[in-house]
C-alpha cells in the first residue's frame, strides 16, 4: 500500500502545482488586461485634450497674424469699427448683383469658408444671423468648429467675423471685393 500511496501523490502534487500556476496566471494576465483597459479612455482623454490645445495654439498663432496685417489691409473702415453703425435693411437684389447668386437672408454660408455644415455647428452654439457671427471672437469660432471634431481643423474662422459683419451691414458689394481678392477667406 505504500506503493500506492506514493504513486498517488506523483500525480496529485504536479496536478495542484499546475491548477495553482493557472490560477496564478490567470489572476496576474486578467490584473495587467484590466489596467491596459483602463488606460485605453483615459490616453483618449489625454489625446483630445492634446488636439484641442494644438487648435487653440493655431486660433492664436492666426489671430496674431490677422492682428498684425489688419492695419495693412483695404478692407472697408466701416466693417472694422468697434461703433455700432445702423445695419441697411436686407436687400436681396443688391446681394444678387454682387454675388451672381441668389442670397437668403442671415445664411451664414455667405461667408466664405462656411458651408452647410459649419453653418449647423453655429447654429448648435446659438449664432444664426450674421449680427450674431460678427458679434463673436475668432475664439470663439474656433471653439465651434473644434466641436465638430478633427476635420474642421482645417478651415480658418480669422475672418468670419468680419465677413458677417460686411453682410449684416448690406456692403455687398465690398464683401465680394474682399472675398475675390483673398483666396478661401484667407489673408
Amino acid at each position: 500500500m505504500s506503493l500506492e500511496n506514493s504513486n498517488i501523490w506523483c500525480w496529485i502534487i504536479p496536478a495542484l502545482v499546475g491548477i495553482i500556476s493557472g490560477i496564478l496566471g490567470y489572476l496576474i494576465g486578467k490584473g495587467k488586461h484590466a489596467s491596459v483597459l483602463d488606460q485605453g479612455p483615459e490616453l483618449k482623454k489625454l489625446e483630445q485634450e492634446n488636439s484641442s490645445l494644438i487648435a487653440e495654439l493655431e486660433a492664436c498663432k492666426q489671430q496674431q497674424a490677422s492682428q498684425k496685417t489688419e492695419t495693412k489691409k483695404d478692407v472697408p473702415v466701416a466693417s472694422l469699427s468697434n461703433t455700432e453703425a445702423k445695419p441697411h435693411s436686407f436687400n436681396p437684389v443688391e446681394a444678387k448683383a454682387a454675388f451672381g447668386k441668389r442670397v437668403k437672408e442671415n445664411d451664414l454660408k455667405i461667408v466664405e469658408g462656411i458651408g452647410p455644415k459649419i453653418e449647423g455647428l453655429f447654429h448648435n452654439f446659438g449664432i444664426k444671423t450674421w449680427k450674431d457671427l460678427s458679434e463673436v471672437s475668432t475664439n470663439k469660432c474656433q471653439e465651434v468648429l473644434n466641436s465638430g471634431g478633427d476635420r474642421y481643423r482645417i478651415h480658418d474662422p480669422a475672418s468670419w467675423p468680419m465677413q458677417a459683419k460686411m453682410a449684416y451691414m448690406g456692403q455687398w458689394a465690398e464683401l465680394a471685393k474682399w472675398q475675390d481678392k483673398h483666396k478661401s477667406g484667407k489673408f
